[in-house]
């Protein structure tokens, strides 16, 4: 049980939360009841996300006049079950989320880690690469790439892991140019150690930290770049269900059934706020300068 006390805090089971300690714990618990509904949605769902039953189309959720006994979060459309559609385009949004976060870790982490290890031309070509990423608006690279190769799967995960890589390029590489000054990586090059074992066994386990803090920080961006893309009809095409295409679809009926947005919308603000408390939590967590205060 928790209470609040006169002091501004929260008196929980094992003492006293500040606030910052109770939206971190609120936050916890919400992301983990996302990730659990998205696993399990298909033992969570009532109906088929995709099943349609045009008698029953634009029912509104239950508790309000018209409801249709079943359907809690009400029927879009094309009389699909909202609740189930919901779980699946939050199952698919989080899948292609992590799936992005991880090729752009993998793609940044490597150059990331070359540019600091290898320096000279090799850093200022990647460091270029770098820059030009992060000058270009990468929404209408996005939308150029879906428009050109088609919204496939695999061409979606493409982009999505694009998105982001330069993030993990740039820590990585200041976090490898400073590892490379400190005497056990001297000691290793003494001892005849390769550049590759160098960035391998001394480089990257020193930089942990900075990555896992950086690719929870990621996800709440990627997640928001694929409901944009699913909003503007780049995405993932109907009628498979995505949080943004939800969205998207639903905003044509807003005036006369306001749930059919409401529902994916509220479910892409609790992601991103979850894994963005997470993230700022980590953050404090791996900078040893912020622990203190």
């Amino acid at each position: 049980m928790t209470t609040v006390t006169g002091t501004g805090k929260y008196l929980g089971v094992r003492g006293l939360w500040s606030e910052a300690d109770l939206i971190r714990r609120v936050a916890l618990v919400l992301s983990v009841s996302l990730v659990l509904a998205a696993i399990f949605a298909p033992i969570l769902a009532g109906y088929e996300p995709n099943a349609q039953s045009l008698i029953s189309r634009l029912r509104p959720p239950l508790g309000f006049e018209g409801a249709r006994p079943g359907y809690y979060l009400g029927t879009d459309e094309l009389g699909r079950d909202l609740l189930s559609r919901c779980l699946y385009g939050l199952s698919l949004t989080l899948m292609l989320a992590a799936l992005g976060a991880t090729l752009g870790l993998v793609i940044g982490g490597t150059l990331g880690v070359l540019a600091g290890v290898a320096g000279g031309r090799i850093d200022a070509v990647i460091m270029a690469a770098v820059d030009t990423q992060i000058a270009v608006p990468f929404t209408l690279v996005a939308l150029f790439m879906l428009s050109v190769f088609g919204s496939s799967m695999p061409i979606i995960v493409v982009v999505l892991g694009v998105a982001g890589w330069e993030q993990y390029a740039r820590i990585l590489r200041g976090e490898g140019m400073r590892l490379m000054q400190l005497p056990f990586i001297e000691a290793a090059r003494a001892a005849g150690a390769s550049p590759q074992r160098i960035a391998l066994v001394h480089v990257l386990p020193n930089v942990v930290s900075p990555v896992v803090v950086q690719f929870t920080l990621s996800l709440s961006n990627i997640i928001l770049l694929e409901s944009t893309l699913s909003f503007l009809g780049l995405g993932v095409q109907p009628p498979t269900a995505t949080l943004g295409a939800m969205v998207g679809v639903g905003r044509d009926y807003m005036p006369t059934a306001p749930w059919i947005v409401l529902a994916p919308a509220l479910l892409i603000l609790a992601v991103t706020f979850s894994v963005q408390i997470l993230g700022d939590w980590l953050r404090d967590r791996a900078d040893v300068r912020l622990r203190g205060r």
